[in-house]
């Protein structure tokens, strides 16, 4: 397997010219941190000392715990990258780099490109990033996603131009064969194959569909791909619109990420002014027309059938398959569907070749994978690592571990859809097939980390309650058996468990899993199905002794004070909302009322001297 990083990004983003260049990440992440105002502010502050500089807003780079994120270019030095900034700092760093050439190390999280700094290390090869291999997010967080020319610098859309000039699309679905290119949006069926099918599917009028249905909770890899570099998408699609036959498409998009479709919009109007879409493209004679179709956000439309009613103006629910897309897909024509980080792949694939993408990852899980890195972890932000990599390099190597002292005691992959595997699998290599047999799966990328006081009976409950509120009802399986489980879950995590719940929540999952009519369903019970398998001992607790050993679920929590440690300071008497705690007078404990109680916790938070116990 190889790792080293050797995609560092091409000189033409890196270099500043007679003036220096500011970078601005101001995607959705940067946004949420305050991007907007650190822009403002620079602004101003050039303005104010009257500096001539470029300034340009990129996409994410991936680094989400360090946002806002600005670089600067000074004319003959590195590019340096800078972290967690405020209109304040910013306006500091103009005046002490730009002006009086102190580069502040103190705010400063590396070097990009030749030459180095003292003080600041090099970008690349700090460790979140020193065992990432971006192949996928090559270009995020270094051009301007709304600068059609930004993209062509960095060879954009050369891919395109070679496939319509050199080769046939039997060569161009070969290619990706060769690649080893599996889908990196759920079960990763091999993507040459799925292009085959729809190439050999007989009809005139084909489809190509891109599946940016991204709804799975802590999972922000599609959004920032087309945040950050929508051209790699659009140019993915048409190179797979030419290989299949197809001469439309849509990018299928839920609404709920506003400025992911307004920079694709406007991406799509910048390639149809160059030639890169509509009639005879590049003077060849393919054509293809490429919509953008607005979701409104609900999860079963990220299942393709599901998908595809929901484009054709239907209610977005499942049918049974066969037929199946590649056969009679959108509006019963031969469709091809991909998710985005598959299509945002093809591009390098086809300019470096198959066999160069292949070198990286594992026999069967070839190249690289985007994860949405989140949860209980120190380094929170997107990743791309070879396929193969273990779950102890992200979650410690990369991710820099758990915060506060506290252990790792799961990460769930693949969000709703996948498993929580506990810590003592940390060294379980991230592939398809090993997340298979562990009882999960890499689904679109979700990585979520669990730390000691995450309730795992908690967690499953909560999954199954997403999934049974995002389920479409159209089958009795999914509609009324994820409703069940999550009625026993509820009442287990209550106190009001059972036995025999757990062999009934086993029957039921499994029913679940062999009988829903589409992948939700299907999949619906993983969550339950590895807590049960790697956790059962927390289940059997919340059963038998009504004990939560997370301190999470409310109704097995008591509240107490201890005498002892208590000097009757009567803080938690004002916090309490119900008057459960009694104060005697200074200096003297006070009285907690259980019957009063609602563990609402607030007397636990303002307490600084642990006189408030939970058990």
């Amino acid at each position: 397997m190889k790792t080293e990083n050797n995609f560092n990004p091409p000189e033409q983003v890196l270099n500043a010219t007679d003036r220096p260049r500011i970078v601005v990440g101001t995607a959705t992440c940067g946004r949420a941190s305050g991007a907007m105002k650190v822009l403002k502010t620079i602004g101003d502050e050039l303005k104010r000392h009257d500096i001539d500089a470029d300034v340009t807003e990129v996409g994410c780079i991936g680094l989400c715990f360090a946002e806002p994120l600005v670089d600067i270019i000074k004319p003959g030095k590195p590019r340096i990258t800078y972290g967690e900034l405020t209109p304040q700092k910013i306006s500091s760093l103009i005046e002490d780099y730009l002006i009086n050439d102190n580069p502040r190390p103190d705010l400063a999280l590396g070097t990009i490109g030749e030459g180095s700094i003292e003080g600041i290390p090099r970008l690349f090869e700090i460790p979140v990033l020193r065992s990432q291999v971006r192949i996928t997010l090559r270009h995020c967080g270094h051009i301007d996603p709304e600068k059609i020319n930004d993209y062509i610098s960095v060879g954009g859309y050369k891919g395109l131009e070679k496939v319509l000039t050199e080769m046939t699309p039997q060569q161009v679905i070969d290619e990706v064969r060769t690649s080893g290119l599996r889908g990196r949006g759920g079960a990763g069926f091999p993507t040459a194959t799925k292009w085959q099918f729809c190439y050999n599917a007989p009809g005139n009028q084909k489809y190509i569909i891109c599946n940016a249905d991204e709804g799975d909770p802590g999972a922000f890899m599609d959004r920032s791909m087309i945040e950050g570099d929508p051209h790699a998408v659009i140019e993915g699609i048409a190179i797979a619109a030419y290989a299949i036959g197809a001469s439309e498409g849509y990018i299928y998009i839920r609404a709920e990420y506003p400025l992911a479709v307004k920079r694709v919009l406007f991406a799509i109007k910048e390639a149809e002014a160059k030639g890169f879409l509509d009639e005879n493209i590049l003077g060849s004679d393919f054509s293809f027309h490429l919509h953008v179709k607005e979701g409104a956000g609900a999860f079963v439309c990220g299942e393709e059938t599901a998908l595809m009613a929901s484009i054709e103006g239907k209610r977005g629910m499942p049918r049974p398959r066969p037929p199946f897309p590649a056969q009679s897909g959108l509006w019963g024509k031969p469709t091809n569907i991909n998710n985005v980080k598959t299509l945002a792949t093809v591009p390098i694939i086809i300019d470096r070749g198959g066999k160069w993408y292949s070198q990286f990852g594992t026999e069967k899980s070839r190249g690289t994978s985007i994860f949405a890195l989140t949860g209980k972890i120190t380094y929170m932000g997107l990743v791309e690592v070879p396929l193969g990599i273990t779950l102890h390099d992200i979650i410690h190597d990369i991710g820099g571990g758990v915060p506060n002292g506290k252990k790792l005691k799961a990460v769930q992959t693949g969000g709703p859809s996948g498993g929580c595997l506990p810590a003592n699998m940390a060294n379980l290599p991230v592939d398809y097939e090993e997340l298979a047999r562990a009882g999960s799966i890499m689904g679109s990328g979700g990585m979520v980390v669990m730390d000691e006081d995450t309730c795992m009976v908690d967690v499953a409950r909560f999954f199954i309650s997403f999934t049974r509120s995002e389920s479409c009802g159209k089958c009795v399986p999914c509609r009324l058996g994820t409703k069940q489980m999550l009625d026993i879950l509820e009442n287990i995590c209550s106190g009001k468990g059972k036995p025999g719940d757990l062999e009934l929540l086993e029957d039921l999952a499994q029913s679940i899993k062999v009988s829903s009519l589409c992948g939700l369903g299907q999949t619906a019970p993983n969550p339950v199905l590895t807590t049960l398998r790697y956790f059962r001992e927390e289940y059997e607790e919340h059963l038998k002794y009504h004990h939560c050993r997370a301190v999470v679920c409310k109704e097995l929590v008591t509240y107490s004070i201890i005498g002892e440690k208590c000097p009757g300071c009567g803080l938690c008497v004002r916090e309490c909302p119900v008057g459960a705690i009694t104060f005697i007078g200074k200096k003297k404990p006070v009285i907690l009322d259980e019957t009063k109680c609602t563990r609402c916790g607030a007397c636990y938070s303002i307490c600084r001297l642990g006189a408030v116990e939970i058990k």
